[in-house]
């Protein structure tokens, strides 16, 4: 009877470190920790983040030129890349929608250099395109785009839990990625003065937002020295 129940308990303890690690992976530490310990919704608005997004150029002309197993090893070994990074750099991978990537810093935990921190990133996006390319053989070039402002994140699913983000900060954000070019990193004027004389930049001009109207925005060129 004892072997029995300490068979059964055994079991509970490995299922449950099983799915803490599962957790883990899909979600932010802080946040998987917290719904492990409290359960229910997780919803929490913050007053400045810094949102990232980034899109592979031409990915679906790609996908129509080479095989699925090429194209899918390709967007997972790029992916992977921009994981490290995100790990480097301590900032939030949020999720990858078909061939844009989305990463922002400020949250779950909050850090005051939030727009410096995706700024370094970006520009090391830039390089670990360039030498996934030099490596592969490849031509792949991406647009990256970053706004900062307010946003609400939460934890959305029952089964399938995604951590996720919302608001006009990530839909300014997507605009500076689609309005962008190749293998630049267009920001808004807001993300620019929260970085100060430290990046050097190029003037781009307005742009037109929807529902917003035209904004100033500018592409980011290297760190100053």
């Amino acid at each position: 009877m004892l072997s029995t129940l300490q068979t059964s308990q055994d079991k509970l303890s490995a299922e449950t470190q099983r799915s803490g690690e599962l957790l883990l992976n899909i979600l932010p530490a802080a946040i998987a920790e917290r719904l492990m310990r409290d359960g229910g919704t997780i919803a929490n608005s913050y007053d400045e983040v810094s949102v990232l997004l980034a899109a592979i150029v031409g990915f679906t002309a790609l996908s129509s030129t080479i095989g699925p197993e090429l194209l899918v090893n390709h967007l997972s070994a790029m992916f992977s890349a921009f994981d490290m990074l995100a790990e480097a750099h301590d900032v939030e991978k949020i999720k990858t929608i078909g061939d844009t990537y989305m990463v922002v810093a400020g949250l779950p935990k909050w850090r005051d250099d939030h727009a410096r921190a995706l700024s370094d990133r970006a520009l090391d996006m830039l390089g670990s395109v360039h030498e996934f390319n030099v490596l592969r053989g490849a031509e792949l070039q991406i647009r990256i785009g970053i706004h900062t402002g307010p946003v609400v994140a939460g934890v959305i699913g029952v089964k399938k839990f995604n951590y996720d983000i919302w608001g006009d900060t990530v839909n300014i954000a997507s605009r500076m990625e689609s309005s962008g070019l190749p293998g630049r990193v267009q920001i808004s004027d807001i993300t620019r003065q929260h970085l100060g004389e430290r990046y050097a930049m190029e003037a781009r001009g307005s742009i037109a937002i929807k529902g917003k109207g035209d904004m100033q925005t500018w592409f980011l060129a290297r760190k100053r020295a």
